[in-house]
């Protein structure tokens, strides 16, 4: 598997754990943040692309099912 694969397996863990889980927000915060760590380690050109990618992602589904 490589890194883009395992990045996303990450992103599509942290959205599971958003809609199945009763984490609250700051422990969804800091795997995110962990997952922008280690997007800027494997591809140091992408942390835009992460933000609109994965972080408004992330708060998306948030709002839209946990504040909802």
């Amino acid at each position: 598997m490589d890194s883009a694969e395992v990045i996303a397996r990450e992103a599509d863990r942290i959205v599971n754990l958003i809609l199945f889980s009763d984490l609250p927000w700051i422990d969804i915060a800091i795997m995110a943040e962990r997952l922008r760590e280690r997007v800027a380690e494997e591809f140091p050109d992408k942390g835009e692309l992460f933000e609109h990618l994965y972080a408004r992602r992330f708060e998306r589904i948030w709002s839209d099912w946990r504040e909802g």
